[in-house]
């Protein structure tokens, strides 16, 4: 039987040493032991915001190694294996599947701005390499290309393991066109807008806030699933102030940088971000002045969920 996902799912940091030279497995291990503790139910690695761009190839191998074998089985473990080159995609794909990764994580090759013939091409090739599920990125800001609904269509019939997107083209209704033109076949999992996306037939949300807000922004899902959308709609508002914070002070990859700085005030230190990315440190202090209104909304967030959780009990 096929695995199925569901659910919100943590799209993780990638822990480093303090000096950023290699992979950090013992912060590693914590971290994804605080993911279990929170009921995350599944990670995903080497995505936007793990840094992927970063990592060597042998760091890459080591990483999802390591990561599968700590977790066990006890929560899901899928792994971004895009790459411009496709040859290089079906190669990472090919490797976590053979270290037991869940399933797949894939943008489209970014940079070239392929025409839809070649996307198709791309993914066919990596569908074909592996069993596993792949869950397409539809990731417009960082890929340049926007993947249409007609072609998620035409790739759910046409790859059997393609069976999953997370959908962040800023544009919600994307997800209902895509529930319709596959006569719902294709899972879609939220990029952004999480309770308007499960209304209009999300089955999961790909978090980047369970890096240092698991609890929340993963019980978010299951509040929804259970009918408490004013509940989820209260985590929502909370998360959005903090995603404002974040996107003025550096709009495009500002969640490496300061999922970080907020994992570690968390209790849960993963080192800092690999350049070109701009550390935290260099942010100065207007670092350090949204570090302390992001900790606000965390300290916000805790309480409403110990009286949301004492509410359902």
């Amino acid at each position: 039987m096929a695995k199925q996902f569901r659910g919100s799912h943590s799209v993780t940091v990638t822990p480093f040493t303090p000096d950023g030279g290699a992979i950090d497995v013992p912060a590693l291990k914590r971290f994804l032991d605080w993911q279990l503790a929170c009921g995350v139910p599944g990670v995903i690695i080497l995505g936007t915001t793990g840094e992927f761009l970063t990592v060597t190839d042998e760091e890459r191998r080591h990483y999802v190694e390591e990561t599968v074998k700590h977790v066990a089985g006890r929560m899901q473990v899928m792994v971004g294996t895009m790459n411009a080159h496709t040859p290089n995609a079906v190669r990472y794909s090919k490797e976590a599947q053979e270290m037991g990764a869940d399933g797949l994580m894939i943008a489209p090759p970014y940079y070239y701005t392929p025409t839809e013939d070649e996307i198709f091409t791309y993914y066919k090739a990596i569908s074909e390499a592996v069993t596993l599920p792949i869950m397409l990125y539809n990731n417009p800001v960082t890929t340049n290309v926007d993947m249409k609904p007609a072609l998620i269509a035409k790739m759910t019939r046409a790859f059997e393991n393609v069976r999953y997107i997370k959908e962040a083209s800023m544009n919600v209704g994307r997800v209902y066109d895509i529930v319709e033109l596959t006569d719902g076949v294709m899972n879609v999992f939220a990029g952004e807008r999480i309770v308007e996306s499960y209304r209009l037939g999300a089955v999961g949300y790909v978090n980047p806030y369970g890096n240092y807000i698991p609890r929340a922004s993963s019980r978010i899902w299951d509040f929804l699933v259970a009918g408490r959308l004013d509940d989820a709609r209260a985590i929502q508002a909370l998360i959005n102030e903090m995603d404002h914070i974040i996107a003025a002070g550096h709009p495009t990859y500002g969640h490496q940088c300061y999922s970080k700085a907020l994992a570690a005030a968390a209790g849960y230190p993963v080192g800092d971000v690999r350049a070109p990315l701009t550390t935290f440190a260099e942010l100065g202090k207007e670092g350090l002045a949204r570090r302390e209104k992001l900790l606000a909304i965390m300290g916000k967030l805790d309480a409403l969920m110990d009286r949301l959780d004492a509410k359902a009990a």
